[in-house]
């Protein structure tokens, strides 16, 4: 569009504006996947993109426009060349919004992937020998390099991944589901941790002669829990020696070392392309292989090759509202110092890293999303002072969040709040490895969020974790809904987990049903487990004092240090946190200010109490195994009846009915 026209075309909206009588009305751009980012953005000539569009609302603004702009985008696959990348020019105001969104009622995909095209059956004879017999004449090749497609990544992660008719495929690997154990380490640099015993050096003895097919494998790799059952990583392997049935990985090995009994697969093998589902990338020739689950049409399969699909950086008041977000391979949203800001209604899925990430900046929310199948963690919010005890007010509200920690297996969550002053809420999350919500900072809030099946692949681990610090204090845990949460193998795990010496939290008015050692204090203080139900959780309640005994070594060294990097004795810290102030002076080893009190419990074995914690617990009216007129608890109902002793005792009532996901308006 020439200057002259742009021009006309501006005082046309305007002067169609102030006939209106609208100060600060609402114009509209519009994208479509046939338009032009040189045509006008209007809906008979639309733009071909979001950065056209970006730099549309650049000109309009460069123009004298200073009104709200919305950015309504038509149906259809967006592939994008690189992240929108977003600044503190292209934001809007509180009452003039900058508003990406999708049509109403299109799915529009914001893609970081490409479309692979070319597909042939294998029939070279060298791949197809080595190929397992049930996947001969069923696998197919695509040339990537091609097709222009030629950074891959490390099998390590994060790099290029496979996804068929918008389902992610598993790596070629052996087993296919599930792990074989390590038959015995071999002691060349033995670690005795506390009684638990292993190798340092990463070379194991493995089991039957699988491993003899992968000998001739290019760049094999393993994946393992070696040692803790809460702590994964991959590694090359450097050899295999099939007469002692040894594997060794290449260096540096595991942090913890290696231990018999424990856990492992193999992957990143052509050799074990053996059903549907399964590929192998030949990084050299950039060839990849397929077993396909069905037709292989030239849209049928996309691969990830962006990082990020959506940078914000310094923005205010921008929505992104309604997009289908996938194929990245890092994060797709981030926004770094954003103010004002939104995600909302948007399906976030099949991608290598993070749905959506934000660090600094306040007031961003997350609401209304789906989230699935990425290979990290969900919503990450990060923000406010912590010397000042300023909050940022980052929220994620009404997301369901499942099949994350799809490739980084421990410590990613589906939510994860970090700073001061985060808010999760009506959250529905499940089906993970690992943890559904970690913390750390301060005076968070986690409210009427349904949690399950998650921990499914790790145990000593929490549904909802924090660890390691007296300072960070002020968290309220409430109104949630933990079910069915019970580790890997069923061998145990935790539904609320303030592990080693975490302090100044509540816990309340919870439901867990079905959870092992469903709330736990390691060692910490001043935290409360108070009007909470617990059924069939064995134990119900778990504190010890670890800082007395085998974690001592922490109170003079991690623990104190973390207390002054904070300003724990001035303003408004010494007001906040009282007892903070004399915390290194009043035996700061001890659990000391725990409140376990008015919990229902059901269940044999309620409670797990440490010899060495006990003297500093106060127990308060908690109703164990007593008849307490629950509805229908075997149906899922817990509603008390009306003459329950439990009101007697100052039972408060948990919303039932305000947990999980509301209606959700953005979708």
């Amino acid at each position: 569009m020439s200057h002259a026209l742009l021009s006309t075309t501006l005082a046309v909206l305007a002067l169609t504006l102030a006939l209106a009588g609208a100060a600060r009305a609402e114009l509209t751009l519009h994208v479509a996947v046939d338009g032009d980012d040189a045509a006008t953005g209007s809906a008979t000539d639309p733009l071909a993109s979001l950065e056209g569009a970006r730099d549309r609302i650049r000109l309009l603004r460069a123009e004298g426009a200073d009104d709200a702009f919305v950015v309504e985008v038509a149906a259809g696959e967006y592939a994008m060349a690189g992240p929108l990348r977003l600044s503190s020019e292209d934001g809007g105001a509180p009452d003039a919004p900058v508003t990406y969104r999708a049509q109403a009622g299109a799915e529009v995909r914001i893609s970081g992937g490409r479309r692979v095209t070319g597909w042939s059956l294998v029939t070279d004879e060298g791949i197809l020998g080595r190929l397992p017999e049930e996947a001969r004449g069923r696998v197919y090749s695509a040339d990537l390099a091609a097709l222009g497609i030629r950074d891959y990544g490390s099998p390590v992660g994060h790099g290029l991944e496979v996804f068929y008719r918008d389902e992610p495929m598993s790596i070629s690997r052996w087993p296919n589901e599930g792990f074989v154990r390590i038959a015995r380490v071999l002691g060349e640099d033995p670690v005795d941790v506390r009684g638990t015993v292993g190798d340092q050096v990463g070379k194991f003895v493995y089991e039957g002669d699988r491993p003899e097919r992968w000998v001739d494998e290019a760049d094999p790799w393993v994946h393992g829990y070696w040692f803790w059952d809460w702590s994964d990583q991959r590694q090359p392997v450097a050899s295999i020696d099939t007469e002692q049935r040894i594997i060794e990985v290449e260096p540096p090995y595991h942090v913890y070392g290696y231990r018999e009994g424990q856990w492992f697969y193999a992957y990143n093998l052509l050799a074990e392309i053996d059903e549907p589902g399964e590929w192998y990338l030949d990084r050299d020739a950039g060839v990849l292989y397929l077993y396909s689950t069905g037709d292989l049409g030239d849209g049928d399969v996309m691969v990830s090759v962006l990082a990020d699909l959506i940078i914000a950086d310094g923005a205010a008041n921008i929505a992104l509202e309604g997009f289908v977000l996938e194929g990245f391979r890092s994060q797709a949203v981030r926004m770094e110092g954003c103010t004002d800001c939104s995600v909302a209604g948007c399906t976030i899925r099949n991608g290598g890293g993070w749905a959506v990430r934000v660090n600094g900046g306040e007031g961003v929310r997350v609401v209304d999303c789906d989230v699935m199948d990425v290979g990290q963690g969900g919503i990450a919010l990060s923000g406010g002072d912590r010397a000042t005890l300023t909050p940022a007010g980052h929220a994620a509200l009404n997301n369901h969040i499942q099949r994350y920690g799809r490739w980084d297996r421990m410590y990613q969550t589906g939510i994860s709040l970090s700073g001061v002053g985060q808010r999760a809420a009506n959250n529905l999350i499940h089906d993970a490895p690992h943890m559904a919500i970690g913390f750390d900072g301060n005076d968070h809030v986690i409210e009427l969020n349904e949690i399950h099946d998650v921990c499914y692949e790790s145990n000593d681990a929490g549904a909802i974790y924090a660890g390691r610090d007296w300072s960070m204090r002020g968290t309220v845990i409430r109104h949630n809904y933990f079910h069915d949460i019970t580790g890997f193998e069923g061998r145990g795990c935790v539904g609320v987990y303030l592990d080693d010496m975490w302090c100044g939290t509540q816990v309340e008015a919870n439901l867990f049903v079905r959870v092992t050692r469903a709330a736990m204090i390691g060692g910490g203080r001043d935290n409360a487990i108070v009007n909470n139900i617990f059924v069939d959780c064995q134990p119900s309640v778990h504190v010890d004092g670890r800082a007395m005994n085998w974690a001592s070594y922490h109170v003079d060294t991690t623990m104190t240090e973390r207390l002054e990097a904070m300003p724990y004795q001035e303003e408004p810290w010494a007001t906040r946190y009282p007892e903070l102030l004399t915390i290194l002076e009043d035996e700061p080893a001890a659990p000391k200010g725990n409140l376990i009190a008015r919990n229902i419990i059901i269940g044999e074995d309620w409670n797990s109490i440490y010899e060495e914690a006990e003297p500093y617990v106060a127990f308060v009216d908690n109703l164990v195994n007593v008849e307490v007129g629950m509805a229908d608890p075997a149906a899922g109902d817990f509603t008390l009846a009306e003459d329950s002793p439990a009101w007697e005792l100052g039972f408060e009532p948990i919303p039932y009915e305000a947990i999980g996901l509301r209606p959700r308006p953005y979708r």
